[in-house]
């Protein structure tokens, strides 16, 4: 088998080593889940392509790749919020009849967890009774986004953050200079998707010392907590705006807009976290991650505060994934890192 279906992508060497094992006989349905950005839809479209093209059919791998191979079934959401019932419906109907030209159709739904209950339900039958020409690939971030009946009936492929040296030298690789890609590794926070997004982005270094002084700039006032979540958002705009390509259609660029902003955000956050580990962890002898910054900086707040603030910062970032208003929940974290509490 051609060694270049999975070479573009960063990490998951586990992951891919086992799917290129199943290509020629694969199980009926894949559920991808893991981390935004991580780089689950990628490699589920790699597999389809392999899927497709099987051994060394090379034609058949590009088309897919290209998402115009005409066994390949790319389900997206109707609008900007979720994928219905009937492009369920829809699905089953496709699903029940013979392949164009490949051994088989490929169902790939790159953002599967939009899918409503009625849907799920709909698609049920088909993945309880299955067609021997059908393969489905369902890219979410939980098992959970899911029945339990919808998630039982797929493999799951669980996909996690990558190492940061893997990161790092993929993007010298595609000519970063080393300083450069260790900022957007940093911010990436083990999301190989949003690295390459931002590896062209000057503003990476400087969102990365953004977050790094905030605990030199928080105070117990709300209004100051109010005016440094808008200063850190303002920050990030630019950010997400170039992470998201001019030539999507609109319903697709504001959920890529989402998913990027989310992203970042809980980069962010796991930067101010770690400078808070990092106190801790200097004034107990442990190690320091964040190398850069003034080590008499870190011992202006006591371990015992320094830990209870990274788990606050934590729980922020639970916040902001439960979608919570995200400007309220910048605001509150901050005031209460001022305040000490």
């Amino acid at each position: 088998m051609s060694g270049s279906l999975f070479s573009d992508v960063i990490g998951h060497a586990n992951v891919t080593g086992l799917l290129e094992s199943e290509i020629l006989a694969p199980a009926q349905a894949y559920l991808f889940v893991g981390p935004e950005s991580v780089g689950k839809s990628t490699v589920a479209l790699r597999f389809a392509a392999g899927l497709l093209g099987g051994d060394d059919d090379e034609r058949s791998r590009r088309l897919a790749l290209a998402s115009t191979h005409p066994d390949l079934r790319i389900i997206e959401p109707e609008g900007a919020t979720s994928i219905g019932v009937d492009q369920a419906r829809e699905v089953v109907t496709r699903a029940s009849m013979l392949p164009v030209e490949a051994a088989r159709t490929v169902f790939l739904f790159p953002e599967a967890g939009t899918m409503t209950e009625p849907a799920a339900n709909a698609l049920l039958k088909t993945l309880e009774e299955p067609s021997a020409s059908a393969v489905f690939l369902l890219v979410a971030e939980s098992e959970d986004d899911f029945p339990a009946t919808v998630a039982s009936r797929c493999r799951t492929v669980h996909m996690g953050r990558v190492i940061g040296a893997e990161i790092i030298a993929a993007l010298e690789e595609r000519g970063l200079r080393p300083e450069e890609a260790g900022d957007v590794a940093v911010v990436s926070g083990g999301r190989p998707g949003l690295a390459l997004s931002l590896m062209t982005q000057p503003e990476v270094a400087g969102f990365r010392s953004l977050w790094l002084s905030i605990p030199d700039r928080v105070t117990p006032r709300p209004g100051d907590g109010q005016r440094l979540a808008s200063v850190v958002l303002t920050e990030l705009g630019p950010l997400v705006g170039r992470s998201v390509g001019d030539d999507l259609p609109k319903d697709k660029a504001q959920r890529t807009r989402r998913r990027a902003e989310m992203a970042l955000l809980v980069g962010g956050l796991e930067i101010l976290a770690s400078w808070y580990s990092d106190a801790a962890a200097l004034q107990l002898g442990g190690p320091v991650r964040n190398g850069d910054i003034p080590l008499t900086s870190l011992t202006a707040v006591p371990p015992r505060q320094a830990v209870r603030s990274a788990e606050a910062v934590l729980d922020a970032v639970v916040d902001i994934q439960a979608n919570l208003r995200r400007e309220l929940v910048l605001a509150n974290l901050f005031a209460s890192l001022g305040s000490g509490a």
